[in-house]
């Protein structure tokens, strides 16, 4: 390695830089090389070089790399923000059974927590509750939520009501808050319309609902669905965390045209059956307690070959004998069975 040098003066500056190689500024591979073919491989060589011809042959960023490093444009740093946890642990002077005293020794953590949140005007979308004991291994308690949270009187009582379900290996000696990475808190005025009227949003009982129910079934009980690129209709949604949507969307968004205009690749029911569901047939036409009625024309869907899951089905919307419509299909492939796969709302 070279000896380190200290530059007081700016014109001394370029003369330190030149001998200098191009690796030393980070640039991508495929630049080092074209300009290595070119017989450029040091700083003052490529300082040598036409600035309009380097800019439209490397691009302007690594001209301004150049300049930002000989002094030609001011060289900005972004200030470095650490992301700010909430962490703190209280030791108890006796040991703990009850699942009421444990939630009344959190109360003065949970008071700093409501602090923290409220000067910093962020929220938390997961808060953790470690119970320690005298020889388990630490209880975990993990609330989920579904908007960024920081009022202390909903964060206790939903915290309570997962205490209440957990089951206490020993006594607590030790509690502990941990938060994940705040989430800054947008406000807002109310709709002047109720929910559900005149394109009114979903209220804020939404998700005070879902953290509820998430606090008192667990985590896993309730979710969201999101939709995934794919052909295949199994493979098109997936779970993800539920998420409540306050937003009130524009009229316009909301509109969209009448369900008989739409092509038959939009015609999805909202209920997939698990695994398709063998029809019975008469005269190559499917039943289902009685004969079922086609509407419209067939959707053909044939993809996965390049997985091993490939598929090659002509869907339908059929009709039953009570009205309730279906969402069925043919194989195209011998022996050209019917199957239920979804039905309609």
């Amino acid at each position: 390695m070279g000896q380190p040098f200290v530059v007081t003066e700016l014109t001394r500056l370029v003369g330190q830089l030149m001998p200098l190689p191009l690796a030393a500024l980070r640039w991508s591979d495929e630049t080092l090389e074209r300009l290595a073919r070119m017989g450029v491989r040091t700083i003052g060589q490529a300082l040598r070089l036409p600035r309009a011809g380097f800019a439209r042959r490397f691009g302007t960023d690594s001209l301004a790399t150049l300049d930002r490093l000989t002094g030609r444009s001011p060289d900005l740093r972004d200030r470095f923000h650490a992301r700010e946890r909430f962490r703190r642990r209280r030791e108890l002077s006796y040991e703990l059974e009850s699942h009421d005293a444990i939630l009344a020794a959190l109360e003065p953590l949970l008071a700093q927590l409501g602090k923290f949140l409220e000067a910093r005007q962020c929220g938390v979308m997961r808060l953790e509750c470690l119970l320690r004991h005298r020889h388990a291994e630490p209880t975990s308690c993990v609330l989920g939520l579904a908007t960024p949270l920081a009022d202390v009187r909903r964060l206790t009582e939903l915290l309570g009501e997962r205490l209440g379900a957990l089951t206490l290996p020993e006594p607590v000696r030790a509690c502990e808050l941990r938060s994940s990475s705040l989430v800054l808190r947008v406000f807002s005025s109310n709709s002047v319309w109720q929910p559900g009227e005149h394109g009114g949003g979903a209220g804020a009982e939404a998700p005070e609902l879902i953290e509820r129910l998430r606090a008192r079934f667990g985590p896993e009980a309730v979710y969201g669905l999101q939709v995934l690129p794919g052909h295949r209709p199994e493979n098109t949604w997936g779970v993800r965390e539920p998420v409540a949507e306050l937003e009130v969307k524009g009229r316009s968004r909301a509109r969209r045209a009448p369900e008989t205009t739409l092509w038959p690749a939009f015609r999805r029911p909202m209920w997939l059956l698990p695994m398709p569901r063998l029809l019975s047939e008469r005269d190559g036409l499917p039943r289902r307690r009685g004969p079922l009625r086609l509407l419209g024309e067939a959707e053909r869907i044939e993809t996965g070959w390049w997985d091993g899951g490939d598929i090659a089905r002509d869907y339908y919307t059929a009709l039953n004998l009570h009205g309730v419509r279906l969402w069925i299909y043919r194989e195209r492939a011998a022996p050209h069975r019917w199957f239920l796969h979804g039905v309609f709302g």
